[in-house]
């Protein structure tokens, strides 16, 4: 299994996202910089590492034009200070604590901040800038301080708010910045992204560009995950069905237990939930009135959804795990 990807605070170069970086350069050379900047797009596709891009250059970073538009010098004294979380011109906001663990949200005691952190002048650099990543994570009461923030725009200061799902947000938080969209760059151009950063064969690095509908970050995820060892395992199950292998499931549910469990049963529901929805959908274009098609598409709803109804309520993943196989059994019964 390859190492997890780098945070976006340590990769200095991206891929793929030129028309973005050029609107926010056309914006900070015209002197007309947006107080707040709203980055969006799939999960995967480099917002991240495009905020903390955009904080380097407004910070003063030098720049380095061989790393792309808005590429800064990895030894300049401002990246290493970025890199090193020290830099006193910059607040960053996201669910990963110091010692790498992720929380279910953003409190609001780190949101209610954001008005100190702008109230001071730059202490070392032409702006004071804050990375929210992701403003998805945050919760009511910290979505509305940080409200507060975008509605007196700090002197000399950029926010930068990174989301996944912008449709979610307050409205008030959206209308009060400036979209700047970060689209993946599609299935072939991700593939040969991770065959470069992941030394994988094409074949296997085509394949987890499409389980990360061409995004590259993603992809390089899933990778880390064993995400192909688990879709095979995911495809092995759904192939099987009605039958079930119990003794082999229940060593697969003894594998659920803790935060590496949790992830590897995110990732299975994931990639039978992404397996059963293309089936259904090839089922549905044929015209097939297939008597297990309402079956097949309750049990992709509960798919997607069981891995954050586990968290939230602290369920049993195992007895999750047995549910859902019993409900794609019955789907499978029906079809017969």
């Amino acid at each position: 299994m390859m190492p997890a990807p780098a945070h976006p605070r340590d990769v200095y170069t991206l891929e793929g996202q030129s028309a973005a970086e050029e609107a926010f350069l056309d914006a900070l050379d015209r002197g007309r910089l947006h107080h707040a900047w709203l980055l969006t797009g799939p999960e995967g596709v480099g917002k991240a590492t495009l905020a903390y891009r955009m904080a380097r250059r407004l910070l003063g970073a030098r720049p380095e034009p061989s790393l792309g538009l808005l590429g800064a010098a990895p030894s300049d004294v401002v990246s290493r200070q970025v890199a090193a979380r020290s830099h006193p011109d910059l607040m960053v906001l996201e669910r990963l604590t110091d010692d790498g663990k992720a929380r279910k949200s953003i409190p609001v005691d780190e949101a209610r901040r954001l008005p100190e952190f702008f109230a001071n002048s730059p202490a070392i650099s032409p702006y004071r800038v804050a990375i929210i990543d992701a403003a998805d994570d945050l919760n009511v009461n910290a979505a509305n301080a940080v409200l507060k923030t975008l509605e007196e725009p700090p002197a000399r200061g950029v926010i930068l708010l990174i989301s996944h799902a912008p449709g979610k947000l307050l409205p008030t938080i959206r209308s009060r910045c400036r979209r700047l969209p970060v689209p993946a760059p599609g299935v072939p151009a991700a593939a040969d992204m991770v065959e470069r950063m992941a030394d994988l064969p094409h074949r296997d690095a085509e394949r987890l560009a499409r389980m990360a509908h061409g995004a590259p970050g993603r992809a390089l995820q899933l990778a880390a995950a064993g995400a192909i060892a688990i879709d095979d395992a995911a495809n092995e199950i759904l192939r099987a069905l009605p039958k079930i292998d119990e003794g082999a499931l229940l060593a697969m549910a003894d594998t659920f237990r803790g935060a590496e469990g949790a992830a590897r049963f995110e990732l299975l529901m994931d990639r039978m939930a992404d397996q059963v929805r293309i089936f259904a959908t090839q089922v549905a274009a044929d015209g097939k009135n297939s008597p297990g098609l309402d079956r097949w598409a309750a049990a992709w709803e509960r798919l997607s959804s069981v891995p954050g109804e586990a968290e939230a309520v602290n369920l049993d993943r195992g007895d999750v795990f047995w549910s859902v196989i019993s409900d794609l059994r019955a789907a499978a019964k029906a079809a017969m």
